[in-house]
């Protein structure tokens, strides 16, 4: 071996240890950055979650165990009769006033027909009647005249009574004649009496009573002659169709429902521990299954169902030892919708929901808090203008 390679060797070894120590304490370095980067990194996700529970999470209560709910208004006939026509079926929209079933009229129309024409043979009645009381006015006026007269004639006689002018037997005839047309006078007012009596004293025709029964028995007949056709009282879908065209129904049979959509919430079911912050009139964000996430819904807190809702449990109610597990409860929450959100994205009774609600105001009443709520519910009033014409049509045509 050269000097010069064996010099080259001592340098080789020499310069060994240095390179070892320096890789030695070269990679423990690399780590300590590394587990530095990560702690790091893990101390800013938690600072993450911490500021997102302070500021954000911990006034958050939500729930996937939601569905939509709403009215449903039964529908139902309010005459007895046989289906003619059934004009809808489920899912169908339908507008208030509408005609979803249509009866058998012919009854009715008979009714109706009856009941006009019984109007009209009241109103002859009372014409018949008020012209013999005037008649009998007359007789009585007729008779008090000639009462008078005969009294005047009498008067006269008795003042030549004892003179050879008149004799006791013309004298008597005479007294005859006032005694006689006094007794007629009577029966005749008796008679126009009689004829007042029956049309009321000078009550007018439209107060008589049997004008006023008849023209009763005609409104009658004429609202069961429009219950033969059932309208829908509200805008909404059909659902649960119960009817068949020919089937009989009685009065107040269900026939079907009308789901007002327009008039919708939701039931949001929280543990009975999501309760405590939750207060009236609190915010909701709510999403629809159907549309998923790319649609959001504003809500606000209405109130507490007075009924809670389905309990459960991860375990049963009573172990293998026997031991009682305490049930946690489900309490529904009731949460009304924007109508102009609604509107643009209808929703159907029974979707489920997510529910968040964000329960930062704590100003609002507790859930626990019983309201008067005032909230009307009203059908469309009946239009008696059509029948009300047509009795006016009747009186001027046969009472005047």
């Amino acid at each position: 071996m050269s000097e010069q390679k064996q010099t080259q060797l001592v340098e080789a070894v020499q310069e060994t240890p240095a390179t070892i120590q320096h890789t030695d304490q070269g990679i423990p370095a690399s780590r300590k950055r590394k587990l530095i980067g990560l702690t790091l990194v893990f101390l800013a996700i938690a600072l993450a979650f911490l500021l997102m529970y302070l500021f954000v999470w911990q006034h958050e209560e939500s729930t996937d165990d939601a569905y939509v709910n709403g009215h449903l208004v039964q529908i139902t006939p309010q005459i007895a009769g046989t289906v003619q026509i059934v004009s809808v079926d489920d899912t169908q929209t339908v507008k208030a006033g509408q005609v979803l079933v249509a009866l058998d009229d012919s009854d009715m129309q008979l009714a109706f027909e009856r009941a006009h024409n019984e109007l009209i043979n009241a109103i002859r009645q009372n014409k018949q009647q008020t012209a013999q009381s005037a008649q009998a006015r007359a007789q009585v006026i007729a008779q008090q005249a000639q009462l008078k007269r005969l009294q005047a004639d009498l008067k006269r006689r008795e003042s030549l009574a004892g003179t050879d002018a008149i004799s006791a037997e013309e004298l008597n005839h005479a007294r005859d004649a006032v005694v006689e047309a006094q007794a007629k006078l009577k029966a005749i007012q008796g008679q126009e009496k009689a004829a007042q009596a029956v049309i009321g004293n000078n009550v007018p025709l439209r107060q008589q009573p049997s004008v006023m029964t008849a023209v009763s028995h005609l409104k009658s007949a004429w609202l069961d002659l429009q219950r033969t056709k059932i309208k829908a009282p509200v805008d909404g879908q059909i659902a649960k169709r119960n009817v068949q065209v020919g089937q009989k129904v009685a009065t107040g049979a269900p026939l079907m429902a009308v789901v007002p959509l327009s008039n919708v919430w939701v039931d949001a079911n929280f543990k009975e521990s999501q309760l405590a912050k939750i207060r009236i009139g609190q915010p909701v964000k709510i999403t629809a299954d159907v549309y998923g996430s790319k649609v959001t819904y504003h809500g606000k807190v209405a109130g507490l169902s007075a009924g809670t809702g389905a309990a459960f449990s991860l375990l049963p109610a009573q172990n293998a030892t026997g031991n009682w597990i305490k049930v946690v409860q489900r309490v529904p929450v009731r949460i009304i919708l924007d109508p102009k959100e609604l509107a643009a994205h209808p929703l159907r009774v029974g979707l489920s929901m997510d529910v968040e609600v964000n329960t930062r105001d704590q100003n609002g009443q507790d859930l626990t808090a019983v309201n008067s709520v005032t909230s009307e519910d009203k059908m469309t009033a009946t239009d008696w203008t059509p029948i009300n014409e047509l009795i006016e049509q009747i009186f001027a045509q046969y009472a005047s």
